[in-house]
């Protein structure tokens, strides 16, 4: 087959195709990605020697370039990760968050339809329902929550999923949707909780810390995200939506404190900083339906995760320096420019 991954450059996105490449040596992958500030040619650095492997440069937004992909390649499954993530980003510029993840996805599934694409798959959040009170552990998300979105981010994602729904419904669109919890784990964006912390920790900086670090997340290793969605996009029931969550529920303060202990930097570095507007408390899922259906578990314990994400970090401190100085964004023309 032929597989189409937007967003291939970003955190979530280069893992899935690593796994895909790694588990599935006799597809094919194209990766779709805009490189806008969290895409990182660089981490597909090894993809590109692979030759079932092709990097494009290109906005999900873009129809005509789109199409024109879609009528070279000839894709039997899309997975879409394309998308505008950052919570913060989304308070402070709703608008590309709006084009990017609501329109940008309505250009993907038009092409679907245009060149009969046997599966399109839309990978989206736990924020999508909002958030639990932290008195009731009890609580889950399932995919009968209803949706209550708190962010911009959260609301374009949202809506992206209804649309998703629709072109299900209206025009027989074989869709199906993923909800997952927070992910961590290699090439996680730097402005991100555990890679800032890392990144922060290991010069000795301040680690901010939203309010008093009480709000939590079910935390993914993303390879387990990977794992998950792969079974979805080949045995995943056509029109149904699968919450995959991780089990490992921690604080925020729990999580910089794990960090901390890894790197053996001493808890002093924690300062607390004004809590972000519309904060949400908890998030926690329940993934018993890909459980049942599709057999999926997560594997990683949080405490291994991290290990594994901190050991990441440390032999691989040039790509996350890199980024913090800016020169990540002038790899595509290093690497491009005499092509």
């Amino acid at each position: 087959m032929t597989i189409l991954v937007t967003g291939g450059a970003g955190f979530i996105g280069s893992n899935f195709v690593y796994y895909q490449l790694k588990q599935h040596p006799e597809d094919r992958v194209v990766c779709l990605d805009k490189l806008t500030y969290a895409g990182n040619l660089a981490t597909l650095e090894d993809a590109m020697k692979q030759k079932n492997f092709r990097f494009v440069k290109g906005d999900i937004a873009d129809r005509a370039r789109v199409f024109e992909l879609f009528r070279e390649e000839k894709f039997d499954i899309v997975v879409n990760f394309a998308a505008e993530s950052h919570v913060d980003r989304s308070i402070e510029d709703p608008g590309i968050f709006l084009t990017t993840n609501i329109l940008g996805t309505q250009v993907l599934m038009d092409a679907c339809r245009a060149f009969g694409i046997g599966r399109y798959h839309q990978v989206s959040t736990d924020e999508v329902y909002g958030d639990l009170p932290l008195d009731r552990p009890d609580l889950f998300f399932t995919e009968e929550t209803p949706i209550h979105t708190s962010s911009p981010y959260s609301a374009s994602k949202a809506s992206a999923d209804l649309l998703v729904l629709a072109y299900h419904r209206t025009f027989k669109l074989p869709v199906t949707i993923t909800r997952c919890s927070n992910n961590y784990g290699p090439y996680h964006f730097p402005e991100k909780l555990i890679p800032l912390i890392i990144s922060r920790a290991l010069n000795d900086e301040t680690l901010p810390v939203y309010g008093k670090g009480e709000n939590v997340r079910d935390w993914l290793y993303v390879e387990d995200h990977c794992s998950a969605i792969d079974l979805v996009i080949r045995k995943g029931r056509v029109g149904e939506i699968y919450n995959i969550g991780g089990h490992n529920e921690r604080t925020n303060l729990q999580v910089v404190k794990t960090v901390l202990k890894e790197l053996n930097k001493p808890e002093s570095l924690i300062t607390y900083v004004t809590d972000r507007p519309g904060h949400d408390q908890r998030y926690a899922i329940d993934p018993t339906k890909i459980h049942n259906e599709l057999g999926w578990l997560p594997a990683t314990k949080f405490d291994d995760g991290i290990r594994r994400t901190v050991e990441w970090y440390l032999a691989n401190r040039p790509w996350w320096e890199n980024i913090l100085k800016g020169d990540y964004q002038h790899y595509y023309e290093r690497m491009y420019a005499k092509r």
